[in-house]
């Protein structure tokens, strides 16, 4: 991969984290670009990773094997289209960052031969400990693939999905699913803080066991039911609070919350696709 040149469309958070991740598993800065028409951003870019950076889209796709689409989804048929014709010409990989963009509306904008690799990452991405999945188009080569993968990599996991389909879903469960993991956080913090705790205290106590509990998930091969019941002592504590859950219908709650997500995520790929 130190090999190849890779052009960041758009320098916001996500490019980013993946600058900082790729240049920390030892790409040269020379090799990447950044295009992004604000002056600030660049001047970040140069500042933190003395990669290149520039504000014409062009420029930095005519020096890449690789084009990263990280643009907001509002504006990235506008962006894909302007890149089209040299898209055409080099045919790069495209790796789509782009929330709820289909392959299918990219294709169409860029070029019908274009190999593209749609993914949908998570903010934990800004941390190095983000999720994300990728979907690959028929246009995608194996070295290729290898190279989206080694890409998103480098700020977390990454797994493959077969079906562009599930991608909704991904966005529902893994890409939105942080900020339920912080709602959770805040209302056992504040019920901590209720209790007596101190705000400080009832803050690190929570996050340090959500921490943990993650921790001990991903490295058991046990499932999380058996996790959950190994910690639930019968007639203790957390029995009585985990049926106080249960009896809130707390598994409910979540089914339909990532249904709306869902919903959501598909009403927001028609809403921003389109040729």
């Amino acid at each position: 991969m130190k090999n190849v040149t890779i052009a960041f469309v758009g320098g916001g958070n996500m490019a980013r984290s993946l600058i900082g991740g790729l240049l920390a598993d030892g790409m040269p800065p020379q090799n990447i670009w950044v295009a992004d028409p604000n002056e600030s951003v660049l001047r970040g870019h140069q500042q933190r990773f003395a990669v290149h950076t520039t504000a014409d889209n062009g420029e930095a796709v005519r020096h890449a094997q690789v084009i990263v689409l990280a643009v907001k989804p509002q504006v990235a048929k506008d962006v894909a289209q302007t890149l089209g014709p040299a898209v055409r010409d080099r045919q790069p990989l495209v790796i789509s960052i782009a929330a709820g963009i289909r392959e299918s509306d990219l294709r169409g904008w860029l070029g019908i031969d274009t190999a593209i690799v749609r993914t949908m990452p998570n903010t934990p991405a800004l941390v190095g400990s983000g999720a994300t999945a990728l979907f690959a188009n028929p246009a995608v080569n194996k070295e290729q693939k290898n190279l989206a993968e080694s890409i998103l990599r480098a700020v977390g996991m990454t797994l493959w999905v077969d079906d562009e389909g599930l991608m909704d879903a991904v966005t529902a469960l893994s890409g939105s699913g942080p900020a339920y993991f912080f709602l959770i956080m805040e209302a056992m913090e504040q019920a901590g803080h209720r209790l007596g705790l101190p705000h400080d205290t009832a803050r690190l106590l929570t996050l340090q066991t959500a921490f943990g509990a993650a921790k001990m998930a991903l490295e058991s091969n046990e499932e999380l039911s058996a996790l959950r019941q190994r910690v639930t002592s019968p007639g203790g504590t957390t029995e009585r609070a985990v049926k106080v859950l249960q009896e809130h219908r707390l598994e409910a709650v979540f089914d339909e919350a990532l249904r709306a997500a869902h919903q959501r995520s598909v009403e927001l790929a028609t809403m921003f696709g389109g040729k």
